[in-house]
């Protein structure tokens, strides 16, 4: 298998390369942090919330999904009705007539009462995903065929990210379930503090999508689109996703890993980061007399 026009063994050299790079700024400045954000196997709902974005839509989905479920058992006993009670032997005389106007004042009323039902809800978390805060941190994302490269703007330092080969994972500190959604470099950030991220595409359109904070935002060249997180104090761990739009063939070979942090764990090792890639230093508060 090739990664665009790369051999896959210089990739994975290259991968090993950068995790070798990479370890002081990351592993050994960091804790070992639970994966909160992953795919599970068995599961049917969503995965669970660590931002309140993704908790009010994951109650918003749960919120239309009974008002669908009741909609279908109705319409399912009214078809079983209708074919018991309706059919030539039960009926073989049919009716003839052609209007009921309580029924189609019935049929049309309703919808619209279920719709603004939801509507209220809907547009709280659309306005809520789509309202952009001031943010405390900012990074920029720039999808590439196939990989992330990411730039803390307010420190002018980059980094790109790469997946893991399978027998890099254990090394890196992954499990062997996070193939293909580990990535050599993580994204790093603390939590209780609003990151937005800026969204680009370096060649096609790419999407950032992480599940786990209720995000996804397409990265079209030459635009720089926004996403907005927070994670719930408390939730520090490692959060996985994936580019969310087909964009060439090795498209399933770009996840996203993020890793949330307290605050001085962040700070720890954004100094470590910042040295590492020639960034500019965070502003110390210097106490006065």
């Amino acid at each position: 298998m090739e990664f665009g026009n790369i051999p896959k063994g210089l990739l994975c050299a290259a991968s090993t390369y950068m995790v070798a790079g990479s370890v002081w700024a990351q592993e050994s400045v960091l804790p070992k942090l639970e994966s909160l954000g992953k795919p599970v196997g068995g599961r049917l709902n969503l995965q669970p919330a660590a931002t309140s974005v993704m908790a009010d839509s994951t109650w918003l989905s749960n919120y239309i999904l009974w008002i669908i479920s009741i909609i279908t058992i109705f319409v399912t006993l009214l078809l079983i009705w209708v074919a018991i009670r309706y059919n030539s032997k039960s009926n073989p005389k049919p009716a003839t007539f052609t209007h009921n106007s309580l029924l189609e004042v019935g049929w049309t009323l309703i919808p619209i009462l279920i719709l603004l039902s939801i509507m209220p809800y809907s547009l709280n978390v659309l306005f809520k995903t789509q309202e952009i805060p001031e943010a405390d941190i900012t990074i920029k994302a720039t999808g590439n065929q196939w990989f992330w490269s990411y730039e803390y703007v307010d420190h002018d330092f980059g980094f790109d990210s790469f997946m893991l080969a399978r027998d890099e994972l254990k090394d890196a500190g992954y499990a062997d379930d996070e193939y293909l959604l580990a990535t050599d470099t993580a994204v790093v950030i603390p939590t209780g503090k609003t990151i937005v991220v800026q969204v680009t595409g370096a060649d096609v359109i790419h999407s950032w999508a992480v599940p786990a904070f209720g995000v996804k935002q397409d990265g079209v060249p030459g635009r720089l689109a926004e996403l907005w997180f927070n994670v719930d104090e408390g939730k520090e761990g490692v959060y996985f996703g994936q580019c969310s739009e087909l964009c060439g063939k090795d498209h399933t070979y770009m996840p996203i890993t993020v890793k949330a942090v307290s605050q001085a764990d962040y700070e720890k090792w954004l100094d470590a980061a910042i040295t590492e890639y020639a960034g500019t230093p965070r502003a110390v508060a210097v106490a006065s007399n």
